[in-house]
Protein backbone atom coordinates (compact mmCIF):
# COMPACT_ATOMS: atom_id res chain seq x y z
CA UNK A 1 0.00 0.00 0.00
CA UNK A 2 2.57 2.25 1.24
CA UNK A 3 4.46 1.66 -2.25
CA UNK A 4 1.48 2.03 -4.65
CA UNK A 5 1.08 5.58 -2.58
CA UNK A 6 4.88 6.29 -3.06
CA UNK A 7 4.50 5.32 -6.83
CA UNK A 8 1.32 7.87 -7.16
CA UNK A 9 3.27 10.44 -5.09
CA UNK A 10 5.99 10.24 -8.12
CA UNK A 11 3.62 10.27 -10.79
CA UNK A 12 2.08 13.78 -9.76
CA UNK A 13 5.48 15.47 -9.09
CA UNK A 14 6.60 14.63 -12.37
CA UNK A 15 3.35 16.07 -13.77
CA UNK A 16 3.64 18.86 -11.76
CA UNK A 17 6.99 19.54 -13.07
CA UNK A 18 5.93 18.35 -16.72
CA UNK A 19 3.76 21.16 -16.94
CA UNK A 20 4.91 25.06 -17.43
CA UNK A 21 5.04 27.66 -15.00
CA UNK A 22 2.02 29.22 -15.81
CA UNK A 23 -0.46 26.19 -15.67
CA UNK A 24 1.19 25.62 -12.20
CA UNK A 25 0.35 29.42 -11.14
CA UNK A 26 -3.34 28.65 -12.65
CA UNK A 27 -3.44 25.73 -11.05
CA UNK A 28 -2.05 27.28 -7.54
CA UNK A 29 -4.93 29.77 -7.88
CA UNK A 30 -7.80 27.01 -8.71
CA UNK A 31 -6.60 25.07 -6.09
CA UNK A 32 -6.28 27.73 -3.44
CA UNK A 33 -9.84 29.34 -4.07
CA UNK A 34 -11.40 25.66 -4.57
CA UNK A 35 -10.02 24.85 -1.10
CA UNK A 36 -11.58 28.36 -0.03
CA UNK A 37 -14.95 27.49 -1.88
CA UNK A 38 -15.23 24.26 -0.33
CA UNK A 39 -14.31 25.56 2.98
CA UNK A 40 -16.93 27.91 2.87
CA UNK A 41 -19.46 25.36 1.13
CA UNK A 42 -19.11 22.27 3.26
CA UNK A 43 -19.33 24.90 6.44
CA UNK A 44 -23.10 26.39 5.38
CA UNK A 45 -23.60 22.82 4.47
CA UNK A 46 -23.09 21.17 7.55
CA UNK A 47 -24.59 23.75 9.59
CA UNK A 48 -27.97 23.82 7.50
CA UNK A 49 -27.57 19.86 7.67
CA UNK A 50 -27.17 19.81 11.65
CA UNK A 51 -30.08 22.00 11.55
CA UNK A 52 -31.83 20.07 9.49
CA UNK A 53 -31.32 17.11 11.42
CA UNK A 54 -31.80 18.29 14.34
CA UNK A 55 -35.40 19.36 13.48
CA UNK A 56 -35.92 15.80 12.34
CA UNK A 57 -35.12 14.24 14.91
CA UNK A 58 -37.64 16.46 17.40
CA UNK A 59 -39.80 15.51 14.86
CA UNK A 60 -39.41 11.85 14.50
CA UNK A 61 -39.31 11.72 18.69
CA UNK A 62 -42.97 14.18 18.61
CA UNK A 63 -44.41 11.46 16.58
CA UNK A 64 -43.48 8.66 18.61
CA UNK A 65 -44.23 10.12 21.60
CA UNK A 66 -47.62 10.97 20.51
CA UNK A 67 -48.04 7.05 18.97
CA UNK A 68 -47.17 6.25 22.22
CA UNK A 69 -49.37 8.07 23.85
CA UNK A 70 -52.13 6.89 21.78
CA UNK A 71 -50.84 2.92 22.99
CA UNK A 72 -50.89 4.11 26.40
CA UNK A 73 -54.26 6.00 26.48
CA UNK A 74 -55.84 2.36 24.73
CA UNK A 75 -54.24 0.31 27.58
CA UNK A 76 -55.41 2.68 29.84
CA UNK A 77 -58.61 2.35 28.44
CA UNK A 78 -59.24 -1.18 28.26
CA UNK A 79 -57.78 -1.42 32.25
CA UNK A 80 -60.56 1.33 33.06
CA UNK A 81 -63.37 -0.70 31.80
CA UNK A 82 -61.73 -3.75 33.97
CA UNK A 83 -62.58 -1.47 36.63
CA UNK A 84 -65.90 -0.92 35.30
CA UNK A 85 -67.01 -3.86 35.14
CA UNK A 86 -66.53 -4.91 38.59
CA UNK A 87 -68.83 -2.04 40.14
CA UNK A 88 -71.42 -3.46 37.70
CA UNK A 89 -74.13 -5.06 40.24
CA UNK A 90 -73.97 -8.68 38.06
CA UNK A 91 -70.24 -8.43 38.90
CA UNK A 92 -70.70 -8.36 42.87
CA UNK A 93 -73.46 -10.37 43.42
CA UNK A 94 -71.58 -13.11 41.23
CA UNK A 95 -68.71 -12.49 43.92
CA UNK A 96 -71.05 -12.62 46.82
CA UNK A 97 -71.61 -16.48 46.05
CA UNK A 98 -67.98 -16.77 45.52
CA UNK A 99 -67.57 -16.02 48.53
CA UNK A 100 -69.83 -18.34 50.09
CA UNK A 101 -68.57 -20.71 47.19
CA UNK A 102 -72.45 -21.14 46.31
CA UNK A 103 -72.68 -22.62 42.68
CA UNK A 104 -76.59 -22.98 42.46
CA UNK A 105 -76.93 -19.63 40.92
CA UNK A 106 -73.83 -20.06 38.34
CA UNK A 107 -76.21 -20.26 35.19
CA UNK A 108 -77.79 -16.62 36.62
CA UNK A 109 -74.93 -15.17 37.15
CA UNK A 110 -73.66 -16.07 33.25
CA UNK A 111 -76.77 -14.95 32.26
CA UNK A 112 -76.59 -11.20 33.86
CA UNK A 113 -73.06 -10.82 33.13
CA UNK A 114 -73.84 -11.26 29.51
CA UNK A 115 -74.92 -7.61 29.61
CA UNK A 116 -72.09 -6.42 31.76
CA UNK A 117 -69.36 -7.78 28.57
CA UNK A 118 -71.56 -6.25 25.67
CA UNK A 119 -71.68 -2.78 27.21
CA UNK A 120 -67.25 -3.45 28.28
CA UNK A 121 -66.92 -4.76 24.22
CA UNK A 122 -68.85 -1.66 22.99
CA UNK A 123 -67.16 0.81 24.83
CA UNK A 124 -63.74 -0.63 23.71
CA UNK A 125 -63.94 -2.25 20.50
CA UNK A 126 -60.46 -4.11 20.47
CA UNK A 127 -61.67 -5.99 23.65
CA UNK A 128 -61.70 -9.85 21.79
CA UNK A 129 -62.58 -11.71 24.61
CA UNK A 130 -63.32 -11.81 28.61
CA UNK A 131 -62.87 -14.45 30.59
CA UNK A 132 -63.16 -14.23 34.68
CA UNK A 133 -62.48 -17.20 36.22
CA UNK A 134 -63.92 -18.00 39.51
CA UNK A 135 -63.58 -21.09 42.34
CA UNK A 136 -67.25 -21.74 41.04
CA UNK A 137 -66.96 -21.52 37.67
CA UNK A 138 -65.49 -19.58 34.54
CA UNK A 139 -67.69 -16.27 32.99
CA UNK A 140 -67.24 -15.16 29.63
CA UNK A 141 -69.02 -13.74 26.59
CA UNK A 142 -71.54 -16.32 25.27
CA UNK A 143 -70.58 -15.43 21.87
CA UNK A 144 -67.15 -16.88 22.15
CA UNK A 145 -66.57 -20.61 22.52
CA UNK A 146 -64.33 -21.50 25.79
CA UNK A 147 -61.59 -23.94 25.47
CA UNK A 148 -62.15 -26.91 27.15
CA UNK A 149 -58.56 -27.79 27.33
CA UNK A 150 -56.84 -24.76 29.33
CA UNK A 151 -57.58 -24.15 33.38
CA UNK A 152 -56.96 -20.30 34.05
CA UNK A 153 -55.11 -21.95 37.27
CA UNK A 154 -52.72 -23.68 35.27
CA UNK A 155 -51.62 -21.10 33.24
CA UNK A 156 -48.47 -18.73 33.26
CA UNK A 157 -50.73 -15.96 33.66
CA UNK A 158 -52.48 -17.22 37.14
CA UNK A 159 -48.48 -17.14 38.09
CA UNK A 160 -48.01 -13.45 36.86
CA UNK A 161 -50.47 -11.88 38.00
CA UNK A 162 -50.11 -13.31 41.34
CA UNK A 163 -46.80 -11.95 41.74
CA UNK A 164 -48.07 -8.37 40.41
CA UNK A 165 -51.23 -7.70 42.67
CA UNK A 166 -53.32 -4.81 40.94
CA UNK A 167 -52.82 -6.08 37.30
CA UNK A 168 -50.56 -7.23 34.79
CA UNK A 169 -50.39 -6.70 31.03
CA UNK A 170 -49.22 -9.39 29.55
CA UNK A 171 -47.23 -9.17 25.73
CA UNK A 172 -48.58 -10.34 22.29
CA UNK A 173 -49.78 -14.12 22.43
CA UNK A 174 -52.17 -16.82 21.00
CA UNK A 175 -55.08 -17.14 22.80
CA UNK A 176 -55.63 -20.68 24.80
CA UNK A 177 -58.93 -20.01 26.11
CA UNK A 178 -60.81 -19.26 23.46
CA UNK A 179 -61.01 -21.30 20.31
CA UNK A 180 -59.51 -19.83 17.00
CA UNK A 181 -56.06 -19.21 18.07
CA UNK A 182 -55.95 -15.54 17.39
CA UNK A 183 -53.12 -13.12 18.69
CA UNK A 184 -53.79 -11.45 21.63
CA UNK A 185 -52.55 -9.10 24.15
CA UNK A 186 -54.11 -9.44 27.55
CA UNK A 187 -54.69 -7.45 31.08
CA UNK A 188 -54.81 -9.82 34.09
CA UNK A 189 -56.33 -8.32 37.55
CA UNK A 190 -57.70 -9.62 40.64
CA UNK A 191 -61.38 -9.93 40.83
CA UNK A 192 -62.48 -7.37 44.10
CA UNK A 193 -65.95 -6.70 46.10
CA UNK A 194 -65.91 -3.77 48.14
CA UNK A 195 -62.37 -2.97 47.65
CA UNK A 196 -61.59 -6.28 49.27
CA UNK A 197 -59.53 -8.83 46.66
CA UNK A 198 -60.10 -12.42 46.26
CA UNK A 199 -56.96 -13.82 45.05
CA UNK A 200 -59.13 -16.86 43.73
CA UNK A 201 -61.06 -14.71 41.37
CA UNK A 202 -59.50 -13.08 38.28
CA UNK A 203 -60.58 -11.31 35.21
CA UNK A 204 -58.53 -11.59 32.02
CA UNK A 205 -59.07 -8.80 29.25
CA UNK A 206 -57.82 -10.04 25.79
CA UNK A 207 -56.98 -7.39 23.16
CA UNK A 208 -56.81 -8.01 19.46
CA UNK A 209 -52.82 -7.72 18.31
CA UNK A 210 -54.08 -6.75 14.55
CA UNK A 211 -56.70 -4.16 15.96
CA UNK A 212 -54.43 -2.31 18.08
CA UNK A 213 -51.41 -1.99 15.32
CA UNK A 214 -54.39 -0.91 13.39
CA UNK A 215 -55.13 1.91 15.50
CA UNK A 216 -51.46 2.79 16.06
CA UNK A 217 -50.52 3.08 12.49
CA UNK A 218 -54.04 4.98 11.92
CA UNK A 219 -53.30 7.79 14.33
CA UNK A 220 -49.68 8.01 13.20
CA UNK A 221 -48.62 10.99 11.41
CA UNK A 222 -45.57 9.52 9.36
CA UNK A 223 -46.31 7.50 6.96
CA UNK A 224 -42.70 6.38 6.32
CA UNK A 225 -42.17 5.05 9.56
CA UNK A 226 -41.99 1.58 11.32
CA UNK A 227 -43.15 1.21 14.59
CA UNK A 228 -42.84 -2.00 16.79
CA UNK A 229 -42.96 -2.62 20.56
CA UNK A 230 -40.73 -4.84 22.32
CA UNK A 231 -39.82 -5.41 26.11
CA UNK A 232 -36.46 -4.92 28.23
CA UNK A 233 -35.23 -8.27 26.69
CA UNK A 234 -35.74 -7.50 23.01
CA UNK A 235 -39.37 -9.87 22.87
CA UNK A 236 -42.04 -8.95 20.66
CA UNK A 237 -44.65 -7.43 22.81
CA UNK A 238 -46.52 -6.64 19.83
CA UNK A 239 -46.37 -8.65 16.68
CA UNK A 240 -45.68 -6.45 13.52
CA UNK A 241 -44.35 -7.27 9.83
CA UNK A 242 -41.37 -5.37 10.65
CA UNK A 243 -40.18 -6.81 13.92
CA UNK A 244 -41.15 -10.57 12.78
CA UNK A 245 -38.57 -10.54 10.17
CA UNK A 246 -35.68 -9.30 12.32
CA UNK A 247 -34.56 -11.04 15.45
CA UNK A 248 -34.32 -8.09 17.98
CA UNK A 249 -33.06 -9.86 20.64
CA UNK A 250 -30.13 -10.81 19.19
CA UNK A 251 -29.53 -7.23 18.38
CA UNK A 252 -27.17 -6.50 21.32
CA UNK A 253 -25.87 -3.15 20.06
CA UNK A 254 -29.89 -2.07 19.54
CA UNK A 255 -30.67 -2.89 23.12
CA UNK A 256 -27.42 -1.26 24.39
CA UNK A 257 -28.49 2.08 22.98
CA UNK A 258 -31.94 2.25 24.99
CA UNK A 259 -31.16 3.78 28.00
CA UNK A 260 -33.04 3.90 31.29
CA UNK A 261 -34.12 7.54 29.86
CA UNK A 262 -37.82 7.48 29.27
CA UNK A 263 -37.08 8.30 25.55
CA UNK A 264 -34.40 8.87 22.99
CA UNK A 265 -32.95 8.65 19.92
CA UNK A 266 -30.11 7.17 17.92
CA UNK A 267 -29.26 5.93 14.77
CA UNK A 268 -28.97 1.83 14.23
CA UNK A 269 -27.65 -0.30 11.00
CA UNK A 270 -30.60 -2.97 9.60
CA UNK A 271 -30.22 -4.84 6.44
CA UNK A 272 -27.37 -2.89 5.29
CA UNK A 273 -29.39 0.19 5.33
CA UNK A 274 -29.07 2.80 8.03
CA UNK A 275 -31.78 4.25 10.35
CA UNK A 276 -32.98 6.77 12.72
CA UNK A 277 -34.58 4.77 15.58
CA UNK A 278 -36.72 6.97 18.59
CA UNK A 279 -38.49 5.52 21.40
CA UNK A 280 -40.65 6.38 23.95
CA UNK A 281 -41.10 3.72 27.38
CA UNK A 282 -44.77 3.30 28.14
CA UNK A 283 -46.21 4.91 30.76
CA UNK A 284 -48.70 2.12 32.06
CA UNK A 285 -46.34 -0.70 31.44
CA UNK A 286 -43.26 0.49 31.95
CA UNK A 287 -40.90 -2.37 30.75
CA UNK A 288 -42.69 -1.84 27.32
CA UNK A 289 -41.10 0.34 24.60
CA UNK A 290 -42.62 1.94 21.63
CA UNK A 291 -39.89 2.03 18.87
CA UNK A 292 -40.51 4.15 15.45
CA UNK A 293 -37.95 3.45 12.77
CA UNK A 294 -37.54 5.84 9.78
CA UNK A 295 -34.58 5.24 7.36
CA UNK A 296 -31.98 7.99 7.38
CA UNK A 297 -32.15 8.85 3.96
CA UNK A 298 -35.89 9.42 3.57
CA UNK A 299 -35.30 11.40 6.96
CA UNK A 300 -32.53 13.78 5.63
CA UNK A 301 -34.12 14.17 2.21
CA UNK A 302 -34.13 18.15 2.47
CA UNK A 303 -30.33 17.73 3.38
CA UNK A 304 -29.80 16.61 -0.44
CA UNK A 305 -31.48 19.96 -2.03
CA UNK A 306 -29.18 21.89 0.34
CA UNK A 307 -26.37 19.55 -0.69
CA UNK A 308 -27.39 19.93 -4.56
CA UNK A 309 -27.57 23.70 -4.23
CA UNK A 310 -24.34 24.38 -2.64
CA UNK A 311 -22.51 22.30 -5.11
CA UNK A 312 -24.13 24.52 -7.90
CA UNK A 313 -23.09 27.85 -6.22
CA UNK A 314 -19.43 26.09 -5.29
CA UNK A 315 -19.08 24.98 -9.58
CA UNK A 316 -20.33 28.56 -10.43
CA UNK A 317 -17.65 30.15 -8.69
CA UNK A 318 -15.41 28.05 -9.77
CA UNK A 319 -15.81 28.74 -13.17
CA UNK A 320 -15.95 32.00 -12.68
CA UNK A 321 -12.32 31.61 -10.88
CA UNK A 322 -10.87 29.27 -13.76
CA UNK A 323 -11.92 32.20 -16.40
CA UNK A 324 -10.57 35.13 -14.03
CA UNK A 325 -7.13 32.58 -13.24
CA UNK A 326 -6.19 32.71 -16.87
CA UNK A 327 -5.89 37.09 -16.87
CA UNK A 328 -4.61 37.10 -13.98
CA UNK A 329 -1.75 34.74 -14.70
CA UNK A 330 -0.92 36.51 -18.10
CA UNK A 331 -0.47 39.65 -15.58
CA UNK A 332 1.48 38.24 -12.87
CA UNK A 333 4.16 35.93 -15.33
CA UNK A 334 4.39 39.29 -17.68
CA UNK A 335 8.08 40.41 -16.29
CA UNK A 336 8.92 36.76 -15.63
CA UNK A 337 8.08 35.61 -19.87
CA UNK A 338 10.88 39.14 -20.49
CA UNK A 339 13.15 37.67 -17.99
CA UNK A 340 12.86 34.06 -20.05
CA UNK A 341 12.78 35.89 -23.62
CA UNK A 342 16.06 36.98 -22.40
CA UNK A 343 17.93 33.96 -21.13
CA UNK A 344 16.94 32.33 -24.35
CA UNK A 345 18.94 35.00 -26.07
CA UNK A 346 22.44 34.12 -23.81
CA UNK A 347 21.84 30.66 -25.38
CA UNK A 348 22.98 31.87 -28.57
CA UNK A 349 25.62 33.58 -27.00
CA UNK A 350 24.36 36.99 -27.00
CA UNK A 351 25.97 38.28 -24.19
CA UNK A 352 25.24 41.63 -24.09
CA UNK A 353 21.34 41.49 -23.30
CA UNK A 354 20.10 43.40 -20.33
CA UNK A 355 16.73 43.14 -17.74
CA UNK A 356 14.96 45.86 -17.43
CA UNK A 357 11.59 46.84 -15.26
CA UNK A 358 10.08 49.87 -13.49
CA UNK A 359 8.82 47.32 -10.42
CA UNK A 360 10.84 46.56 -7.91
CA UNK A 361 9.08 42.93 -6.54
CA UNK A 362 10.79 39.97 -6.55
CA UNK A 363 11.34 38.69 -10.38
CA UNK A 364 12.46 42.29 -11.17
CA UNK A 365 15.40 41.61 -8.20
CA UNK A 366 16.09 37.90 -9.90
CA UNK A 367 16.14 40.41 -13.39
CA UNK A 368 18.65 42.09 -11.54
CA UNK A 369 20.91 39.68 -10.58
CA UNK A 370 20.56 37.94 -13.81
CA UNK A 371 21.94 41.11 -15.24
CA UNK A 372 24.96 40.65 -12.80
CA UNK A 373 25.41 37.35 -13.62
CA UNK A 374 25.71 37.88 -17.45
CA UNK A 375 28.32 40.80 -15.85
CA UNK A 376 30.31 38.27 -13.93
CA UNK A 377 30.40 35.93 -16.87
CA UNK A 378 31.95 37.89 -19.44
CA UNK A 379 34.43 38.91 -16.62
CA UNK A 380 34.93 35.11 -15.78
CA UNK A 381 35.60 35.03 -20.08
CA UNK A 382 38.49 37.45 -19.79
CA UNK A 383 40.26 35.50 -17.45
CA UNK A 384 39.70 32.30 -19.07
CA UNK A 385 40.98 33.56 -22.06
CA UNK A 386 44.13 35.24 -20.52
CA UNK A 387 44.92 31.99 -18.15
CA UNK A 388 44.44 29.73 -21.03
CA UNK A 389 47.86 29.73 -22.09
CA UNK A 390 49.78 29.51 -18.56
CA UNK A 391 47.55 26.43 -18.30
CA UNK A 392 48.71 24.68 -21.27
CA UNK A 393 52.49 25.73 -19.52
CA UNK A 394 51.33 24.38 -16.35
CA UNK A 395 50.21 20.78 -18.26
CA UNK A 396 53.67 20.47 -19.98
CA UNK A 397 55.20 20.67 -15.98
CA UNK A 398 52.71 18.48 -14.84
CA UNK A 399 53.30 15.84 -17.20
CA UNK A 400 56.76 15.78 -16.74
CA UNK A 401 57.11 15.97 -13.11
CA UNK A 402 54.72 12.88 -13.65
CA UNK A 403 58.07 10.78 -15.37
CA UNK A 404 59.87 9.33 -12.38
CA UNK A 405 63.72 10.80 -13.09
CA UNK A 406 65.44 7.76 -11.71
CA UNK A 407 63.15 6.13 -14.58
CA UNK A 408 65.05 8.35 -17.18
CA UNK A 409 68.02 7.96 -15.38
CA UNK A 410 68.05 4.63 -15.76
CA UNK A 411 66.86 4.18 -19.16
CA UNK A 412 69.41 6.99 -21.05
CA UNK A 413 71.81 5.00 -18.71
CA UNK A 414 70.98 1.42 -20.49
CA UNK A 415 70.97 3.44 -23.28
CA UNK A 416 74.00 4.70 -22.99
CA UNK A 417 75.76 1.31 -21.90
CA UNK A 418 74.35 -0.68 -24.81
CA UNK A 419 75.35 1.93 -27.24
CA UNK A 420 78.72 1.06 -25.94
CA UNK A 421 78.45 -2.19 -26.72
CA UNK A 422 77.36 -1.83 -29.60
CA UNK A 423 74.18 -3.67 -29.16
CA UNK A 424 72.93 -0.87 -31.66
CA UNK A 425 69.20 -2.47 -32.52
CA UNK A 426 68.13 -2.40 -28.75
CA UNK A 427 69.01 1.58 -28.30
CA UNK A 428 67.12 2.15 -31.09
CA UNK A 429 64.44 0.38 -29.94
CA UNK A 430 64.33 1.83 -26.44
CA UNK A 431 64.99 5.35 -27.71
CA UNK A 432 61.75 4.83 -30.05
CA UNK A 433 59.95 3.95 -27.37
CA UNK A 434 60.61 6.82 -25.03
CA UNK A 435 59.96 9.03 -27.81
CA UNK A 436 56.31 7.16 -28.34
CA UNK A 437 55.97 7.56 -24.40
CA UNK A 438 56.53 11.08 -24.46
CA UNK A 439 54.28 11.23 -28.06
CA UNK A 440 51.40 9.84 -26.04
CA UNK A 441 52.08 11.31 -22.82
CA UNK A 442 51.63 15.09 -24.08
CA UNK A 443 48.77 13.87 -26.49
CA UNK A 444 48.64 17.54 -28.12
CA UNK A 445 47.52 19.08 -24.73
CA UNK A 446 44.57 16.98 -24.39
CA UNK A 447 43.42 15.47 -20.75
CA UNK A 448 42.10 12.42 -22.20
CA UNK A 449 43.49 9.41 -24.40
CA UNK A 450 41.75 6.61 -26.25
CA UNK A 451 42.08 3.08 -24.13
CA UNK A 452 44.04 1.92 -27.52
CA UNK A 453 46.57 5.41 -26.68
CA UNK A 454 46.58 3.83 -23.08
CA UNK A 455 47.64 0.45 -24.11
CA UNK A 456 50.07 1.69 -26.43
CA UNK A 457 52.09 3.85 -24.04
CA UNK A 458 52.10 1.03 -21.24
CA UNK A 459 53.59 -1.18 -23.79
CA UNK A 460 56.36 1.05 -25.31
CA UNK A 461 57.21 1.38 -21.22
CA UNK A 462 57.00 -2.04 -20.48
CA UNK A 463 59.58 -2.50 -23.46
CA UNK A 464 61.75 0.27 -22.04
CA UNK A 465 61.79 -1.86 -18.64
CA UNK A 466 62.26 -4.82 -19.95
CA UNK A 467 65.63 -3.70 -21.51
CA UNK A 468 66.98 -2.37 -18.69
CA UNK A 469 65.50 -5.76 -16.85
CA UNK A 470 66.20 -8.17 -19.09
CA UNK A 471 64.34 -11.44 -18.15
CA UNK A 472 62.68 -9.65 -14.97
CA UNK A 473 58.88 -10.31 -16.18
CA UNK A 474 56.50 -10.12 -18.83
CA UNK A 475 53.49 -7.99 -19.73
CA UNK A 476 50.36 -9.31 -21.68
CA UNK A 477 47.39 -7.41 -22.34
CA UNK A 478 44.19 -8.79 -22.91
CA UNK A 479 40.64 -6.91 -24.57
CA UNK A 480 37.50 -8.78 -24.93
CA UNK A 481 35.82 -6.11 -26.83
CA UNK A 482 37.43 -4.23 -29.45
CA UNK A 483 34.98 -1.49 -29.65
CA UNK A 484 36.55 -0.64 -26.48
CA UNK A 485 40.00 0.63 -27.77
CA UNK A 486 37.69 3.53 -28.27
CA UNK A 487 36.75 5.13 -24.76
CA UNK A 488 38.05 7.67 -23.57
CA UNK A 489 40.46 7.42 -20.60
CA UNK A 490 42.71 10.15 -18.61
CA UNK A 491 45.72 10.36 -19.85
CA UNK A 492 48.92 8.24 -17.90
CA UNK A 493 46.32 5.83 -16.24
CA UNK A 494 47.49 2.53 -17.10
CA UNK A 495 51.34 3.17 -16.25
CA UNK A 496 51.57 4.13 -12.63
CA UNK A 497 49.76 0.75 -12.06
CA UNK A 498 52.39 -1.35 -13.68
CA UNK A 499 55.07 0.34 -12.52
CA UNK A 500 54.10 0.06 -9.01
CA UNK A 501 54.04 -3.98 -9.95
CA UNK A 502 57.64 -3.53 -11.19
CA UNK A 503 59.28 -1.30 -9.07
CA UNK A 504 57.80 -3.04 -5.71
CA UNK A 505 56.19 -6.51 -6.55
CA UNK A 506 59.59 -7.65 -8.50
CA UNK A 507 61.97 -5.93 -6.59
CA UNK A 508 63.41 -9.37 -5.35
CA UNK A 509 62.76 -10.86 -8.26
CA UNK A 510 65.35 -11.33 -11.37
CA UNK A 511 62.86 -13.58 -13.42
CA UNK A 512 59.47 -15.38 -13.90
CA UNK A 513 57.50 -12.19 -13.10
CA UNK A 514 54.19 -11.39 -14.69
CA UNK A 515 51.90 -8.95 -15.19
CA UNK A 516 48.26 -9.33 -16.89
CA UNK A 517 46.00 -6.30 -17.85
CA UNK A 518 42.52 -7.78 -19.34
CA UNK A 519 40.01 -5.40 -20.05
CA UNK A 520 35.94 -6.18 -20.17
CA UNK A 521 32.78 -4.63 -20.43
CA UNK A 522 30.23 -4.41 -17.63
CA UNK A 523 27.12 -3.30 -19.12
CA UNK A 524 28.41 0.22 -18.85
CA UNK A 525 31.03 0.18 -17.15
CA UNK A 526 34.79 -0.12 -18.56
CA UNK A 527 36.68 -2.94 -16.06
CA UNK A 528 40.43 -2.68 -15.65
CA UNK A 529 41.93 -5.38 -14.26
CA UNK A 530 45.80 -5.58 -13.37
CA UNK A 531 47.56 -9.21 -11.59
CA UNK A 532 51.21 -9.75 -11.39
CA UNK A 533 52.32 -12.65 -9.14
CA UNK A 534 54.76 -10.67 -7.15
CA UNK A 535 55.69 -10.24 -3.33
CA UNK A 536 52.23 -9.09 -2.79
CA UNK A 537 51.25 -6.22 -0.39
CA UNK A 538 49.32 -4.79 2.91
CA UNK A 539 46.22 -4.18 1.36
CA UNK A 540 44.87 -2.61 4.25
CA UNK A 541 47.95 -0.16 5.11
CA UNK A 542 47.84 0.48 1.28
CA UNK A 543 44.53 1.42 1.29
CA UNK A 544 44.83 3.72 4.13
CA UNK A 545 47.36 5.50 2.33
CA UNK A 546 45.63 5.97 -0.70
CA UNK A 547 43.30 8.14 1.23
CA UNK A 548 45.88 10.29 2.92
CA UNK A 549 48.09 12.45 0.57
CA UNK A 550 51.49 10.47 -0.16
CA UNK A 551 54.44 10.74 2.18
CA UNK A 552 56.78 9.18 -0.15
CA UNK A 553 57.40 8.30 -3.78
CA UNK A 554 55.84 4.74 -2.59
CA UNK A 555 52.22 5.49 -1.92
CA UNK A 556 52.32 8.25 -5.07
CA UNK A 557 50.92 6.33 -7.72
CA UNK A 558 48.40 4.80 -6.62
CA UNK A 559 47.36 7.71 -4.62
CA UNK A 560 47.35 9.79 -7.67
CA UNK A 561 44.88 7.52 -9.60
CA UNK A 562 42.66 7.93 -6.77
CA UNK A 563 42.98 11.49 -7.13
CA UNK A 564 42.48 11.43 -10.70
CA UNK A 565 39.38 9.34 -10.74
CA UNK A 566 37.43 11.55 -7.85
CA UNK A 567 38.39 14.44 -10.09
CA UNK A 568 36.94 13.15 -13.29
CA UNK A 569 34.46 10.73 -12.08
CA UNK A 570 33.47 11.09 -8.38
CA UNK A 571 31.70 8.00 -6.56
CA UNK A 572 30.95 6.37 -10.06
CA UNK A 573 34.28 5.14 -10.95
CA UNK A 574 36.05 2.58 -8.13
CA UNK A 575 39.17 0.99 -7.27
CA UNK A 576 39.93 -1.98 -5.50
CA UNK A 577 43.15 -3.53 -4.60
CA UNK A 578 43.57 -7.55 -3.55
CA UNK A 579 46.83 -9.16 -2.52
CA UNK A 580 48.13 -12.25 -0.86
CA UNK A 581 51.39 -12.13 0.97
CA UNK A 582 54.06 -14.07 -1.47
CA UNK A 583 51.48 -14.69 -4.24
CA UNK A 584 50.54 -11.61 -6.25
CA UNK A 585 48.40 -8.62 -6.20
CA UNK A 586 45.50 -7.42 -8.48
CA UNK A 587 44.24 -4.14 -8.81
CA UNK A 588 40.44 -3.44 -10.27
CA UNK A 589 39.49 0.04 -12.05
CA UNK A 590 35.77 0.39 -12.82
CA UNK A 591 35.25 3.21 -14.92
CA UNK A 592 31.68 4.15 -16.23
CA UNK A 593 31.33 4.20 -19.95
CA UNK A 594 28.79 7.11 -21.21
CA UNK A 595 26.50 7.32 -23.74
CA UNK A 596 28.52 8.58 -26.93
CA UNK A 597 32.11 8.37 -24.98
CA UNK A 598 33.01 5.13 -27.71
CA UNK A 599 33.65 6.29 -30.96
CA UNK A 600 32.93 3.51 -33.70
Amino acid sequence: MIRRLQLKRGKLSRWLHGISFKQRVRLSFMVMITLAIGAVGMTSYWIASKELQKNAFESSQETVNKTTQILDDKLSGISNSVRSLMFSYAFKDMMLDVQSNDISNYYVHLSELQYVFSQVSFNEPLIESILIATPIGDFYPMSQRRSQTQSFYESSMYYDVKENYGGVWIKGHTDKFFTGNSRTLSFVTNGTLDNVSNTNVFIVVNVNESGLIGTVNKHSSNDDSDYFVIDLKGEEVIRTAWSSSHNLMKDKLLLNNVSEDTQDSFFHHFDETDYLVNYTRSAIVNHWSLFGIQQKDKLLEQMNGVKRTTILIMLFFLLLTWLLSTKLTAILLNPLYKLQRLMREVEDNRLNVRFASRSTDEVAQVGYQFNRMLDEINRLIDDVRLSESGKRKAEMRALTAQMEPHFLYNTLNTIYCKSVLGENDEVNEMILSLSSMFQIGLSGGKDWNTLEDEIQHVKQYCLIQQKCYEGRFEFNVTVTDDSLLTCLLPKILLQPIVENSIQHGFKDMNSGGRIDLIITRQVHVLHLCFEDNGIGMDVEKVTEGMRQPPVSKKGYALNNIVNRLNLFYGEEAGIELTSLPGKGSRTEIWIPISEGEVVA
